[in-house]
């Protein structure tokens, strides 16, 4: 699933090329994804300006002049400027200047119009890259959860998902299974750190492209060569040597090192 740093480099791959555009007409091939009735969102979006673009977590909010189209990408929706349809195209967004394509094979991800951000979104927790860490360790104090579960709960930190949660874990040498609560203040502020870091990593790399992931313009990101736990398993851990670990955690493949991590 497109995580932060994948939805953000979306976003900044589309804003130079739709902001300013007008939406001629949009049609929606694929009623799952959408929510809403195709006839009326179609009416409603016809002849609207995007005035911005922006990244809330893993959502992606297109202001128009009046209201926003809101995309998740699921697991794997693209956002495609300019391409050719396939049998996965969901929905086509005719501008006076080119083709947004919505593609999504596995139908997980969602479309939605309206006049305000939808509640779901409105609701997220702050964002990891301007959260205070004062914010964020108030918030961990709260939680009983494991610490991995934690930094996946998208009401305490909004865009951090599988691959971040582990990379960050691994950087800051805290196991995945320790409960956020228990966690010292030298551990809370290692955790926010490498957070942030990992994150603004990614995002410097364009992403990761484990699976079928790639910005608008069809382009692959880079961050997956970086990984030093995710999808490891079985391999030495690029500090100690010692065979990353996998565990199912929260419903999440979890991967960590068990020396470096305590």
């Amino acid at each position: 699933m497109p995580e932060l740093p994948e939805v953000e480099t979306v976003v900044r791959t589309l804003r130079p090329v739709i902001t300013g555009r007008r939406i001629l007409n949009a049609e929606f091939l694929g009623l799952r994804v959408l929510r809403g009735l195709p006839h009326e969102t179609s009416q409603a979006l016809a002849g609207q300006r995007v005035r911005s673009i922006a990244r809330h977590g893993k959502f992606i909010a297109i202001k128009l002049d009046r209201g926003y189209l809101v995309v998740h990408l699921g697991m794997t929706g693209k956002l495609l400027i300019d391409a050719a349809p396939t049998k996965w195209t969901h929905a086509i967004f005719t501008l006076d200047r080119g083709v947004l394509l919505y593609d999504d094979p596995r139908q997980f991800g969602r479309i939605e119009y309206g006049v305000d951000l939808p509640e779901r979104v409105r609701a997220l927790g702050p964002e990891p890259l301007e959260v205070t860490l004062e914010e964020f360790a108030q918030r961990l104090k709260q939680r009983r959860s494991p610490i991995k579960a934690v930094l996946l709960n998208q009401s305490v930190v909004r865009g951090v998902g599988n691959i971040y949660a582990d990379e960050a874990l691994f950087r800051a040498g805290v196991h995945p299974k320790r409960i956020a609560a228990s966690l010292r203040k030298d551990r809370v502020e290692r955790v926010y750190q490498a957070m942030r870091e990992v994150l603004a990593e990614a995002i410097e790399s364009r992403g990761s492209s484990v699976s079928n992931y790639v910005d608008a313009e069809g382009r692959k990101g880079s961050f997956q060569l970086s990984h030093r736990v995710y999808q490891r398993t079985g391999e030495p851990c690029v500090n100690c040597c010692a065979s990353i670990r996998r565990i199912v955690l929260v419903q999440r493949g979890t991967h960590f090192c068990p020396k470096c991590q305590r």
